[in-house]
């Protein structure tokens, strides 16, 4: 029996969906009658825009979204501003209601669906959409810390990791550690620098406004596609490249093309010392004096030098070379690593990638064939570049968890920010903001080895959402 489920539109014309695997009002394997419904554990299948999310939908749930868009397609479009669920004013990231003839959540350009004003309204929002997951049950939506309830078919405190019955999004949405490399960093915390968080946004907010040599919205065209919350599955969600279109042009620019050529300058594999002759010695000093004649590091400088951290330019130029290009031994043995390796060019150890957070870097191994874009656990909220991501990649033979990167940023830019945070709160989370949007950068100091009488190298540094 074909059951059609009618859509009016505003202009009187209807259409006829069919609903073929459901002979009666309703079934438990069918989305008749149950387009929007909430999560409803009593059935086989789901119905709403969360079941893609968690992989649960109807075999005809495609048709709900035929409907819906139908509907819309074929309505006129109404004037902003208007008062009658056609204007985003007061409704930025409310949830999906299919009474609604437009709509304001993030998922609206997908479906072509928004109201004329969502873009002026919403789009300076951050993307995080908490309202769209608190109804839902099996994600840590607004639930981070909540009691034990054992009605819940997932849990979001922190004993779930104990009991092993967390929901798939509690370490992304939930967990104040990040995912990766814990283990492979001191915990140690060293003492205050007696600079304020206040002083860290304010500057971190300078540093972003200053970041001329960015990538404009032109420049990048992203394909982020498939949405993960489980970081740990090694599955290609993506089958085309993250990177739709760079301009290359960018890459002329002097800090980075200095950027790139050293980025050849390592051996990935931890346990493989480096190299380094004079040429590379020259490569590093040449990069520091490019990103040293941009604003973004005489603002970084001019902070530091008016805290009293660094006595003049040339004191400074010298500690952050120690601090990022030094080398140290992450395997016991060889010289194998220092920050800049780690942190952009990427390493691997025990069989994994790690560090890796580089936008840059990704590009041209992803344009080269060396590397696999699998999926995205994190978009940031940012209309512009810089952005941030959180991906999962798949990098020649081995695969990254966790790998968050900024988007469109500068050299200097990631540059300073990582210095920033390790130089004022190293081993710790430090707060930034960003055109008005919060952010962390996570940064871990290496305890193993000092240089210049107990100074610590830089050991990872990365965004943290």
């Amino acid at each position: 029996m074909k059951f059609c489920l009618l859509v009016a539109a505003l202009t009187g014309i209807t259409c006829c969906v069919a609903f073929e695997t459901c002979p009666s009002t309703s079934c438990e394997d069918s989305c008749k009658n149950r387009c929007g419904q909430k999560f409803n554990s009593a059935s086989l299948c789901q119905c709403n825009d969360h079941c893609e999310r968690f992989q649960d939908c109807c075999k005809d749930y495609h048709l709900c979204r035929y409907a819906s868009d139908e509907t819309l397609e074929s309505s006129p479009k109404p004037p902003s501003g208007s008062s009658d669920g056609r204007s985003c004013g007061g409704r930025c990231g409310e949830k999906y209601n299919k009474k609604n003839p437009c709509h304001c959540n993030t998922k609206c350009t997908k479906y072509k669906n928004c109201c004329d004003d969502y873009k002026s309204l919403c789009s300076h929002k951050p993307v995080t959409e908490p309202n769209d997951h608190s109804n839902d049950r099996r994600s840590c939506g607004g639930r981070c810390g909540e009691k034990y309830n054992k009605k819940n078919p997932c849990h979001c405190n922190t004993k779930c990791t104990k009991y092993k019955n967390c929901c798939d999004d509690y370490k992304s949405l939930c967990s104040h550690k990040p995912v990766t490399e814990a283990n492979d960093h001191s915990n140690e915390i060293p003492s205050g620098t007696g600079i304020s968080n206040e002083e860290i946004k304010i500057i971190s907010e300078k540093l972003y406004s200053v970041d001329h040599n960015k990538a404009q919205e032109k420049d990048i065209i992203l394909n982020k596609q498939h949405l993960t919350s489980n970081t740990r599955g090694e599955n290609d969600h993506c089958p085309s490249p993250l990177y739709t279109y760079v301009n290359t042009e960018i890459f002329s620019k002097p800090t980075y093309s200095c950027f790139i050529e050293l980025l050849d300058n390592y051996d990935r594999k931890t346990g493989t010392g480096e190299a380094m002759g004079p040429e590379h010695l020259d490569e590093q000093d040449k990069f520091l004096q490019e990103i040293m004649k941009t604003e973004v590091m005489q603002e970084l400088y001019k902070f530091f030098h008016q805290k009293k951290k660094y006595g003049n330019q040339q004191e400074f130029v010298a500690d952050l070379k120690k601090m990022w290009f030094g080398l140290y031994s992450r395997s016991k043995t060889e010289q194998d690593s220092s920050g800049f390796e780690h942190i952009f060019v990427g390493e691997v150890k025990n069989g994994k990638v790690s560090g890796f957070h580089s936008w840059i870097r990704f590009y041209f191994l992803e344009k080269e064939g060396l590397l696999d874009y699998y999926s995205h656990n994190y978009d940031g909220p940012w209309n512009t570049y810089p952005d941030v991501l959180g991906k999962q990649f798949h990098w020649d033979g081995y695969f990254k968890e966790v790998g968050s990167s900024f988007i469109g940023s500068s050299p200097e830019f990631d540059f300073a920010i990582y210095s920033l945070c390790f130089i004022a709160h190293p081993n710790k989370l430090c707060k930034i903001s960003l055109g008005g949007h919060p952010l962390s950068i996570q940064t871990y100091i290496w305890t193993k080895t000092t240089y210049d009488n107990g100074k610590n190298y830089i050991a990872t540094a990365y965004p943290t959402f």
